[in-house]
């Protein structure tokens, strides 16, 4: 009679006919969800909606049991805060504080994730390292004009500047971008070199040490000079511990040196010039010995090795000549000679006792001799000798 639902009610009042609904029940029969509940998803039951008494509007939820959350909540519950939101009591959400930098916070801290545009912070109100904020809001951060090479990478801005300054330049550099050598260096292939003066300048009386665009040294000191203060002045010369220039002592004028041999009345004089020109400095160090405690200059020390080097040069070029003629003078001798011996001719020569007679002429070694002299009762012996037959003498020739 009550027809109670057998789901949602305890039974029924016989009197009345009114069925005793469970909790989250409701209606006559007790087969509705009560305020605050909602049927199971394929089923009789009522579940309870389970809404968040701070971020709900009410404890009411639909048939899937989400419920209507407040302005920044969401959340099948209304239990937690909406992007861009985050949660500063127990009670409410408050949009995140990112200067439209970002659109996502820290849910619990408000803190603001993946700022944009070169920005950090809590609230990406500063500049990422290596950037610096523009005086122009619309700019927002810049990066810094400022090499990681010549510097820290960092700048900032004077106040009443627009232009920025690099935070600290490295070793070399100097200028408020740190683009320029330093008192000392120069530029090499955009890198700032020191400079190279072998200690022989004083960076406190020159407003640079060297050039800074070639490395050229500026005022070297203590009679140096070249491109890197090498080299000594003319008139100076390198000490023995080769570090200073000191000036050259005068050099002592030509003397005659005299040398006899034994069993010669004439004597050979050289002077100190020729043997300047002829000899080297060993050479002669071997044959005049000067002592290592004189400090003077000796003349023979003065023979450079240029002069040396034509001498000997135009000894080779002599000796090259003289042998040259001397080759052409036998090759003419023979020449001479080969002309001599070929003539195509007969010399007969009369002696007292006989006449001989030889041929010069190397391609006829056995020409025919029979017909050289007229006289019949000549014979040619077999060996070639010619003999001469008269009544009283026998003649070979």
């Amino acid at each position: 009679l009550c027809n109670c639902s057998s789901v949602g009610s305890a039974g029924c009042n016989l009197t009345t006919g009114q069925c005793h609904c469970l909790p989250g029940y409701t209606g006559p029969r007790c087969h509705s969800c009560a305020h605050g509940f909602f049927p199971q998803l394929g089923g009789q039951q009522c579940q309870p909606c389970s809404c968040s008494p701070a971020g709900a509007t009410s404890e009411q939820c639909d048939h899937s049991g989400k419920c209507q959350c407040k302005a920044g909540v969401t959340g099948l519950k209304c239990d937690r805060c909406a992007e861009g939101f985050y949660r500063i009591n127990e009670s409410s959400c408050e949009p995140c504080q990112c200067n439209n930098l970002s659109h996502s916070c820290d849910s619990s801290t408000g803190t603001c994730l993946e700022c944009q545009e070169n920005t950090e912070g809590e609230h990406c109100e500063l500049c990422k390292e290596g950037f610096y904020r523009s005086t122009q809001p619309a700019h927002g951060c810049q990066r810094c004009p400022c090499s990681t090479v010549a510097s820290t990478g960092t700048c900032h801005l004077e106040p009443g500047e627009s232009i920025p300054r690099c935070d600290k330049c490295k070793a070399g550099y100097t200028g408020l971008n740190c683009n320029q050598c330093d008192k000392g260096y120069y530029n090499s292939d955009s890198i700032c070199t020191r400079c190279k003066c072998n200690g022989n300048v004083d960076p406190a009386l020159s407003p640079s040490v060297c050039r800074p665009d070639s490395g050229e040294c500026i005022g070297c000191l203590y009679h140096t000079t070249g491109f890197h203060c090498e080299l000594c002045q003319e008139g100076y010369t390198r000490d023995s511990q080769g570090t200073n220039c000191t000036r050259k002592e005068a050099t002592p004028e030509p003397r005659e040196f005299t040398t006899s041999a034994p069993n010669t009345t004439k004597a050979t004089s050289f002077t100190t010039a020729v043997l300047n020109s002829t000899l080297s400095p060993t050479t002669l160090q071997t044959i005049f010995p000067i002592s290592s405690s004189d400090n003077s200059t000796s003349a023979f020390a003065d023979v450079s090795w240029t002069q040396f080097n034509i001498i000997i040069l135009t000894v080779i070029i002599i000796v090259v000549v003289l042998l040259m003629g001397f080759v052409g003078a036998v090759y003419m001798y023979r020449e001479y000679q080969n002309r001599k011996l070929n003539a195509p001719f007969w010399t007969i020569e009369l002696k007292e006792d006989n006449i001989s007679f030889s041929s010069y002429h190397d391609s006829i070694p056995n020409a025919d001799v029979s017909g050289l002299l007229e006289d019949d009762g000549n014979e040619v012996a077999p060996n070639g000798q010619l003999t001469l037959t008269t009544p009283m003498h026998n003649f070979k020739a």
